[in-house]
C-alpha cells in the first residue's frame, strides 16, 4: 500500500468484492481462483484427471458433480447450492480460462500454432442427493438449487434468449451493451445517456435507447413443462406441471413423454399479462433453469435403475428355483380368489419380452397386451388396480372418461406466447410401464381407433396444427370390457358377445373370457375368503408384510427388466412353428363348418407366443427361452384367445334330459306357428310361448339348437325370426 497518508488513492491488489454472508473465507475472486484449480487438480481414485481431460475433449461443456466440488471443498459446494446465481457464472468463466490455458499447452507442445477456443463453456452440474417433490417447492426455494424428476409433457420451438443487448442512443449515438440476466429474465434498461453535452449540445432525453439486434449476443433457448410422475401424485388431486428453461447445450435434448430427472436453479418470472391484471405486478411465475438434466435410457423410460449386491444375490437365487414362475404369479393379487391362469397372464404382460430392432429399421415390440372381457363382479378392475400399484410404471384410467387426445397426444396454444406445443397424453406418460384402461367396451369407436399404431407400432404420429411428430409409446395395455348386455350371454354366439373389431382384438396377445359360473362349492370357497380378506384387513403386521412382498416384486420386474434379453432357443422355434401350423389349420376348419369367429389367428399372435415364451424366461432370469417356457406359453394362449375364439352357442349349452322334453314341446309349438318361408318377431313369439307356461330360457334354448340346425335364421339382428325348413 501506498499514499495512505499523502491524501492520494489507496490501491490494492486484491480484488475488492463484497463479503458473501458474512463468510470472509469464500469470496468471489477466491472462488474463482479454486474453480480454476478444482478444474486442473482435481483427480479421482484411479488417478484420472476427469475435468481436465473432460474440457480437452469437449471444451463447450464439462458436467461437474457437486459430490466432486464438495470432496474438493465443503464450503464452495455449499456456495453453489445455496448461491448457485452468483456462482455458477464464476465456475464457468473458470472453465472457460482453463480451457484456453490447456489448449495453448497442448498447443506448445505439438508445435501446433491453432488459437485457442476463447469462448464460453456451459458447466453442466449433477448430483446424487434425494430427489425433491414439486409439490414442496415454495418462495423458501427462490434462487436455490433444486433436483426434482417428472416427465417431460411439452416442448417449445428453440428459440433465441439475448445474453447481451448492445444498445444505442437514438440522440447521441452512444453504444452500451448491458448484460441480460439468465433464464427467462430479460435486461434492466437504463433510464438516461451517460452522455455528457458539450455547450450548445441538445442533452439527451430520457428513455433514449434503441436495440441493435444484430450486435447483440445470444444463445439458443428452449421451454419445456415438466410434470410429476404419475404415481407420485395423491389420490384424487391434479398433477402439478413446473415450466422449465434450458439453454445452449441442453436445447433439443429431450421429447415429450421423457422421463428426466433435473438439477435447477428455482428462480421467478413475471408472465407477459401480468401487468395488465390489477394489482398483479407484484406477483411471479416460478419456473425452473435447469443446470444439470440426466435422461431415461432407450428402452427404459425411467433410466437404468440401482440395485445393491445384496438385492443382486437374492434376486439371482430366488430366479434359480425350480418354481420360481409360480412363485411370482402367487405373489400376484393375493386378495383375489383364484383366476390362476389370468395372475400369469398379467405377471407376463408386466415383465414383457424382448424389443428387437431390425437390420432394416424395423422395430418389433416386446411389450404384450391383455383384454380381460366378461361378466361383472370377476376382478377385473382389482386386477387392473393392482397391476396400477405393483408396475414400476403404470398409468389408469377409464374408457368413458378416456378421449383420443387424452390417450395419445394433443395441440395446445400457449396463452402467452400464442404458440402451439406438444402435450402427450396417458400412452405417452406411461413409455416403458403399463396403461390400464377400465371399461374397454364404452369407450367411442373413434377414440379406440386411435390407440391401434399405439398398440402395435409403439408410437403416436401427431400431425396438427404444423406440428407433425412421432412420439414414443412403448406400453403395455391391460384392458378390461364388459360384453354389449352387460353379462356374458351363453345364449349368443361370440361374435355377438365380443362386440369389438377385429382390428383392435387381434392386437391383443392373450384375451380372456371371464364369467360369473354358478356353482355351489365355487360360491362357498368364494365367500369364505372374500370374508376372511374383510376380517384380516387392518392388522399391522400383516399388512406390513404385504407391503413388503409388493416392494420386493416391483424391485424385481424392475431388475428382470433390466438384465435379461431372453431369445427362443432353436428347438423352440421349432416348436413354435409347428404348433402356430396347427392352430391356423384348427381354425381353417372351424371356418368351413359355417361358424365364424370374431377373433382372426393371424401372424401378430404368432408374435404374441413368442412375447409370452420370453416374458416366462425372463421371470426365472433365463437368457433363452426353452420348450418349457413354450409349452406354458401355448397352453395359455389356449386358455384365453383360442377359448374366447373357439367360444360359441354348442360350447355353452348343456342340455339334460328333462330340459330335452320341454325343448321338443317348443320347437313343436314354434313350427305350428311359422310356417316355411314365414317370419314372426322373436320378441313376439317368445310371449304367445311363455303365456302357455312355457319358461323363457327353455323357448330360448330351443330357438337356439333350431339355429344351429340351420331350421331357422335370424335377421335385423335377432329382431326377426325366419324359418328355413
Amino acid at each position: 500500500m501506498s499514499g495512505w497518508d499523502e491524501g492520494a488513492v489507496f490501491y490494492s491488489d486484491q480484488a475488492q468484492y463484497p463479503e458473501q454472508d458474512g463468510s470472509p473465507e469464500v469470496t468471489r475472486h477466491s472462488a474463482q481462483r479454486k474453480f480454476k484449480e478444482f478444474f486442473r487438480s482435481y483427480s479421482h481414485p484411479d488417478g484420472s484427471f476427469t475435468y481436465r481431460e473432460s474440457l480437452l475433449h469437449n471444451p463447450k461443456s464439462v458436467e461437474v458433480s457437486i459430490e466432486d466440488l464438495h470432496f474438493f471443498d465443503g464450503d464452495l459446494a455449499e456456495k453453489v447450492r445455496n448461491f448457485p446465481t452468483d456462482y455458477l457464472p464464476l465456475l464457468e468463466s473458470a472453465a472457460a480460462e482453463v480451457v484456453a490455458s490447456l489448449q495453448s499447452k497442448v498447443a506448445a507442445e505439438t508445435g501446433e500454432m491453432a488459437e485457442p477456443d476463447t469462448g464460453e463453456v456451459q458447466v453442466l452440474l449433477a448430483s446424487k442427493e434425494l430427489v425433491s417433490s414439486i409439490r414442496t417447492l415454495g418462495a423458501g426455494w427462490i434462487s436455490k438449487l433444486v433436483k426434482v424428476s417428472g416427465i417431460i409433457i411439452a416442448a417449445s420451438r428453440t428459440k433465441a434468449k439475448a445474453t447481451a443487448v448492445t444498445l444505442c442512443c437514438r440522440n447521441c449515438k452512444n453504444v452500451k451493451v448491458v448484460p441480460c440476466r439468465p433464464g427467462l429474465g430479460g435486461a434492466m434498461m437504463p433510464r438516461s445517456c451517460d452522455h455528457v453535452p458539450q455547450p450548445g449540445e441538445e442533452p439527451c432525453p430520457i428513455d433514449p435507447w434503441l436495440v441493435i439486434p444484430d450486435r447483440s449476443k445470444y444463445v439458443d433457448q428452449q421451454t419445456l413443462k415438466l410434470q410429476e410422475n404419475p404415481e407420485d401424485v395423491p389420490t384424487g388431486e391434479l398433477p402439478r406441471n413446473l415450466l422449465l428453461a434450458a439453454d445452449r447445450n441442453l436445447v433439443q435434448k429431450t421429447a415429450p413423454g421423457t422421463r428426466v430427472t433435473v438439477l435447477g436453479v428455482y428462480s421467478i418470472f413475471q408472465t407477459g399479462n401480468a401487468t395488465t391484471q390489477k394489482g398483479a405486478v407484484a406477483i411471479r411465475q416460478p419456473y425452473l433453469r435447469v443446470v444439470g438434466m440426466d435422461h431415461a435410457a432407450e428402452g427404459n423410460s425411467r433410466g437404468a435403475p440401482s440395485f445393491t449386491a445384496d438385492e443382486e444375490n437374492e434376486f439371482k437365487e430366488f430366479s434359480r428355483k425350480p418354481d420360481s414362475y409360480q412363485l411370482v404369479c402367487n405373489l400376484l393379487a393375493p386378495s383375489i380368489f383364484g383366476h390362476d391362469d389370468i395372475k400369469k397372464a398379467v405377471a407376463c404382460l408386466m415383465f414383457g419380452g424382448s424389443r428387437k430392432s431390425l437390420p432394416d429399421g424395423v422395430r418389433l415390440r416386446g411389450d404384450i397386451n391383455v383384454l380381460l372381457l366378461g361378466d361383472p363382479s370377476t376382478a377385473k378392475s382389482q386386477f387392473l388396480k393392482f397391476v396400477e400399484k405393483t408396475a414400476p410404471i403404470a398409468v389408469y384410467t377409464s374408457g368413458k372418461g378416456s378421449s383420443a387426445a387424452g390417450l395419445t397426444a394433443s395441440v395446445i396454444r400457449d396463452a402467452s406466447s400464442r404458440e402451439f406445443y406438444l402435450e402427450g397424453g396417458a400412452m405417452v406418460l406411461a413409455d416403458g410401464g403399463v396403461v390400464c384402461i377400465d371399461e374397454f367396451d364404452k369407450m367411442r369407436p373413434e377414440d379406440r381407433v386411435a390407440i391401434h399404431e399405439a398398440m402395435e407400432q409403439q408410437t403416436i404420429s401427431i400431425a396438427k396444427a404444423g406440428i407433425t411428430t412421432v412420439l414414443n409409446s412403448r406400453t403395455s395395455v391391460l384392458a378390461a370390457a364388459n360384453p354389449p348386455s352387460g353379462r356374458y350371454d351363453d345364449l349368443k354366439t361370440a361374435q355377438e358377445n365380443i362386440d369389438l373389431q377385429t382390428t383392435i382384438l387381434s392386437r391383443f396377445d392373450l384375451i380372456f373370457i371371464v364369467k360369473d359360473a354358478r356353482d355351489h362349492q365355487r360360491d362357498m370357497q368364494i365367500a369364505r375368503h372374500v370374508v376372511t380378506v374383510h376380517a384380516s384387513a387392518g392388522f399391522g403386521s400383516k399388512d406390513a408384510d404385504v407391503r413388503e412382498k409388493y416392494n420386493w416384486l416391483k424391485r424385481y420386474i424392475e431388475f428382470c427388466r433390466d438384465r435379461c434379453r431372453p431369445r427362443l432357443s432353436d428347438s423352440a422355434a421349432v416348436m413354435l412353428q409347428n404348433s402356430y401350423v396347427e392352430i391356423r389349420k384348427q381354425m381353417r376348419e372351424q371356418s368351413q363348418t359355417g361358424e365364424s369367429t370374431p377373433i382372426p389367428i393371424t401372424v401378430r399372435q404368432l408374435e404374441a407366443i413368442v412375447r409370452i415364451s420370453e416374458a416366462i424366461a425372463k421371470m426365472q432370469l433365463s437368457q433363452e427361452a426353452t420348450e418349457e417356457h413354450v409349452t406354458e406359453a401355448i397352453r395359455l394362449f389356449y386358455v384365453s384367445t383360442m377359448d374366447a375364439a373357439r367360444s360359441g352357442i354348442t360350447d355353452n349349452i348343456t342340455v339334460t334330459p328333462e330340459m330335452r322334453n320341454e325343448i321338443q314341446q317348443v320347437e313343436t309349438q314354434i313350427k305350428r306357428r311359422m310356417g316355411i318361408g314365414s317370419f314372426m318377431s322373436e320378441r313376439r313369439l317368445i310371449d304367445e310361448l311363455m303365456r302357455m307356461g312355457m319358461p323363457e330360457p327353455t323357448v330360448r334354448r330351443a330357438l337356439v339348437i333350431m339355429h344351429q340346425r340351420d331350421e331357422i335364421e335370424y335377421k335385423r339382428e335377432r329382431r326377426v325370426i325366419v324359418r328355413k325348413a
